[in-house]
């Protein structure tokens, strides 16, 4: 079986197109991967693409990415809604065929340190990769931001004791499939989607294995979430908690959006559960039947 990984960094800059091109276009020039499905934002000021293919081809291409990113990208002048410690801000491995989540942890390990001595820009480890328990948590090893970075430096897996002078520092892990989902609501006041936020996610006793904010994107207050664990939580599940607590308030949603790619059973899983078709599988999908 030949071994497929997926990897979906996240860069911080989502607003000139001329970087967020040069920045996506450096990691297509490692051929033997595949790249595609950019997505930017103005308001969060990120990008993010997905790139699949055999392990040192994904990790060379989003190497090249990241080089690119540490030129073009000054965090000194980075504004935007999103939480971010770098101009390479993440970086997940994800197993898809024939690769184990200890194989992703290694390919963490090796990007890691070729970042931290290459560019000289400070790694930290996160999820299955992480080496310290307060780092499993992606939110906690970005609590506080950059900003909290230049004031007292938590101590990285790879590279030096000092964020970069323009790119900060980088995040690299190993995790599952992980889908990013935004939710409108018909309204500006943002701190109606920071209250639903708190109440649907998980560490303020919500729903399992969801994370979520609240923000303001292009005048509209969004609820913007990770679902970590589709099997534990899927998307059709946390639009409905949300839906009900907006509705308590007379609001209404406005759009959703998933951002970025998402396996096909996290779809297979929202018709089961929105329609109960419970005998519905992927199978009966007939472009699913053409690939194989």
């Amino acid at each position: 079986m030949q071994k497929i990984v997926e990897c979906v960094p996240n860069f911080s800059e989502g607003r000139d197109k001329k970087i967020i091109d040069a920045i996506f276009k450096s990691a297509q020039s490692v051929k033997s991967a595949k790249v595609f499905e950019l997505e930017f934002n103005a308001s969060h000021n990120r990008m993010l693409f997905t790139i699949v293919g055999e392990p040192e081809a994904v990790m060379n291409s989003v190497f090249e990415s990241i080089k690119t990113a540490t030129k073009l990208i000054d965090m000194n002048k980075h504004v935007g809604e999103h939480p971010r410690i770098g101009a390479t801000d993440v970086v997940p491995f994800v197993p898809v065929s024939g690769v184990s989540m200890e194989e992703c942890v290694e390919l963490a390990n090796k990007l890691g340190k070729k970042v931290g001595e290459e560019l000289g820009i400070p790694v930290f480890l996160y999820e299955e990769a992480a080496t310290k328990p307060e780092n499993r948590n992606l939110a906690d090893v970005r609590a506080g931001e950059l900003e909290s970075l230049r004031v007292k430096m938590k101590t990285p897996d790879y590279g030096p004791d000092k964020i970069h002078l323009s790119a900060g520092a980088t995040v690299i892990g190993a995790r599952k499939y992980l889908v990013a989902y935004n939710v409108n609501l018909d309204t500006a006041d943002v701190q109606i989607a920071k209250d639903i936020a708190k109440k649907i996610r998980e560490k303020d006793g919500g729903l399992k294995a969801v994370k979520a904010l609240g923000f303001e994107v292009d005048g509209f207050a969004q609820v913007s979430m990770n679902l970590v664990d589709f099997e534990v939580t899927n998307f059709d599940e946390a639009y409905r908690a949300i839906e009900t607590e907006a509705n308590k308030l007379g609001i209404k949603i406005k759009s959703s959006e998933i951002y970025g790619m998402i396996p096909l059973e996290s779809l297979v899983r929202a018709v089961k559960t929105t329609f109960k078709a419970d005998n519905f599988k992927s199978d009966q999908i007939l472009e699913k039947k053409l690939w194989e």
